[in-house]
């Protein structure tokens, strides 16, 4: 069987343990080089593939392919790009083989969330439909931890270890301030119809350390009444509260409470700004002083508290998704299989990406109390390992000594394509 190169590529929001996930894909293929020749990046996600603007990943040293794995955000680039059908669009599909035939790529390892696992099953179709062998491997990533049949999605647990640390820490200080000033204090984070993120907010609080929090989940329609009544018993019994809001919350007309107007590449309504409209309703409800902020890109950027857990998962994840490939897997997703909660431990898993592409996975029923403010025991059961262990990365100055790679660039063989 003839060698042949390979594509990775990053898309979607990026997350501070998806370069692990490209030390795993780059890492093994490295070790397989019998199988696999060079690994050319996509410069900005498969915007690269069709611009034919490669990386050439073998101009980087080894010990720069490890520090990927302490290094957050995307390395090579994201985007947010999704194919559109091969019949709405064939001339783009023409383009990936034309430029997967330049460069004799025969194997597309595509790292990102739902929007990315339609486009990986997409380009592993291209056999099919337009007679050129492509092995199309899809590598988890999310923060939103929605995509289904994998336990978890790498990106969630460093992200829910950053909301849970930040709601008790943000919660200690509210607590120091509640005598004669601030009472609420409100946090917005990431969570447009999956209310995973906010979900973590509640490991703040534990049996050895109870704080009073409450959970705007986006699968519970916000009711204004219900909620004050809610923030105004927490404070009258502890003097302050936390609230932990998805930026994806919805009232009862079924409209985002932050919904901007605006609309992203994907055609998703762009949100945030839900914490000054959840802070403004407790202001003009209760009178009470508050303080809100909105975690934004620091979620998803802070490898400096990143979850062991996470770091292993999502490296496993792009050294499963190798070997699936050179295995001769098409149009697969590697997942992680939860063996058991106590001790925790998992394995490695596979999935058609058929089942995965455009299906959300959302909080089940039973992880949200009944009065749909917190979390209940068994949601607790299935957060707390995914935000185990300290993965802490090299300091240099007092600051995180994160690698920047030298993105050199493949010279191009065919003409120039406008998107």
């Amino acid at each position: 069987m003839a060698i042949k190169n390979a594509f990775y590529a990053q898309s979607g929001g990026v997350t501070a343990v998806i370069n692990a996930s490209a030390a795993g894909v780059l890492e093994t293929a490295r070790a397989h080089s019998d199988k696999i020749g060079k690994v050319f990046a996509g410069r900005n996600g498969i915007i690269g593939a069709l611009t034919e603007d490669l990386i050439d990943t073998s101009a980087e040293s080894a010990e720069a392919i490890r520090a990927l794995r302490h290094t957050p955000s995307g390395a090579f680039g994201s985007c947010r790009y999704k194919l559109k059908s091969l019949e709405q669009n064939r001339r783009e599909y023409e383009r990936l083989i034309e430029v997967f035939k330049a460069h004799d790529i025969g194997y597309f390892f595509y790292n990102g969330g739902g929007d990315s696992a339609d486009t990986c099953l997409k380009v592993s179709q291209l056999s099919d439909t337009l007679g050129y062998p492509i092995q199309a491997i899809h590598v988890p990533k999310t923060v939103d931890n929605d995509l289904p049949i994998t336990d978890c999605c790498p990106g969630f647990g460093s992200v829910a270890k950053y909301i849970a640390v930040s709601t008790r820490e943000a919660s200690f200080d509210v607590a120091s301030m509640a005598k004669t000033s601030t009472k609420v204090f409100v946090l917005e984070v990431m969570g447009r119809h999956a209310g995973w993120i906010a979900a973590a907010g509640g490991l703040a609080s534990s049996k050895d350390c109870e704080i009073p929090i409450v959970i705007l989940f986006p699968e519970i329609t916000f009711e204004k009444e219900k909620f004050l009544a809610k923030i105004d018993s927490y404070v009258k019994q502890f003097g302050y509260c936390s609230v932990v809001v998805s930026e994806g919350v919805k009232g009862s007309d079924d409209k985002f409470l932050s919904d901007q107007g605006l609309r992203d590449a994907f055609g998703h309504a762009q949100l945030g700004g839900v914490a000054p409209v959840v802070a403004n309703i407790i202001k003009d409800g209760l009178g009470l002083k508050y303080h809100w902020g909105v975690a934004d890109y620091l979620q998803r950027a802070a490898r400096h508290i990143a979850s062991k857990t996470d770091v292993e998962q999502a490296y496993a994840m792009g050294k499963a998704a190798v070997e699936y490939a050179i295995a001769g897997h098409n149009s697969v997703m590697p997942t992680i299989e939860r063996v058991s909660n106590t001790p925790y431990s998992w394995k490695v898993g596979m999935a058609e990406l058929s089942k995965v592409a455009n299906v959300e996975k959302m909080m089940p029923a039973d992880f949200i109390t009944e009065d749909g403010f917190g979390i209940t025991e068994k949601c607790r059961q299935y957060l707390s390992p995914l935000i185990e262990g300290e993965d802490y990365p090299p300091y240099k100055n007092g600051l995180p000594d994160y690698v920047r790679l030298q993105n050199t660039g493949v010279s191009k063989k065919l003409g120039e394509f406008k998107l």
